[in-house]
């Protein structure tokens, strides 16, 4: 935990020329960022894969720096007085409703924060209606081997269900302290634009690919070789007729001159 402070503290001294007293709030940030920029290659592969146990494992991954985030502001007397603005970075919002009150100085931060995440989860929830609204839409799909109609319906609602488990991230920043909300919403935006990316980079290199027909079937296939190679048979076997046509010719040549 000490080298996760201690990269926290030099990042916000980076910043503080710039944001003064919110520098640290700002190194929260920045070091999510960091993390989820990481874990990009991993996200992208889970999205490629389309499988809900992959996409779920840059998540797992994250717990660690989410725990120490929790105890680094919980417990860790080096960055409990830094602050966001008017709140303590290592406060919790029933600490800032004490303090004044809901529209009080820290109570005004924690709901800044808890709209932010609001206006997140909000977009993500859109987003996978519209996706899910697509795919019903959409041709049907030949179902991969080895998974079962049953298995595709239960993935299929799952993926309707997970974007609605960002409002979730709202009851979990309500309890723990500032600087993990600022975590929890910054991965948050991050994945959800994340996904949003990818969906859009996959949908452009569909588009933007060469216009392609129906591919031809093994029958067809067959045909067109079997076609081509009478062609190629009958311009070899005119090619011979030419030359024995000219070959009659000058036979006959040599028989007029002889009489």
């Amino acid at each position: 935990m000490s080298v996760f402070i201690h990269l926290v503290v030099e990042l916000g001294r980076l910043l503080e020329p710039v944001l003064a007293e919110s520098a640290t709030a700002a190194a929260i940030v920045l070091f999510t960022v960091l993390v989820r920029l990481v874990l990009y290659p991993l996200s992208r592969a889970a999205f490629r894969g389309a499988t809900p146990a992959a996409g779920c494992l840059p998540v797992l991954l994250q717990l660690p720096v989410f725990f120490l985030m929790y105890q680094a502001f919980s417990s860790g007397d080096e960055l409990l007085a830094h602050r966001l603005f008017a709140a303590p970075l290592g406060a919790r919002w029933t600490e800032a409703l004490g303090e004044g009150g809901l529209l009080g100085a820290q109570g005004l931060v924690f709901l800044g924060l808890f709209a932010a995440i609001g206006v997140v989860a909000a977009w993500s929830a859109v987003r996978g209606r519209r996706a899910a609204a697509e795919a019903a839409l959409a041709p049907a799909r030949p179902v991969p081997a080895g998974i079962s109609a049953e298995q595709q319906e239960a993935m299929r609602k799952l993926g309707g269900v997970l974007p609605l488990l960002s409002f979730g991230t709202l009851i979990t920043a309500a309890v723990v302290p500032l600087a993990a909300g600022l975590y929890l919403l910054t991965t948050t935006a991050w994945a959800v634009a994340e996904r949003a990316w990818l969906q859009s980079r996959g949908a452009a290199c569909g588009a933007g690919g060469p216009a392609a027909g129906p591919a031809p079937s093994p029958a067809a296939g067959a045909a067109g070789g079997v076609g081509s190679g009478a062609a190629r048979v009958g311009v070899r076997r005119g090619g011979g007729g030419g030359r024995r046509g000219r070959g009659g010719r000058k036979s006959a040549g040599r028989r007029r001159s002889s009489l």
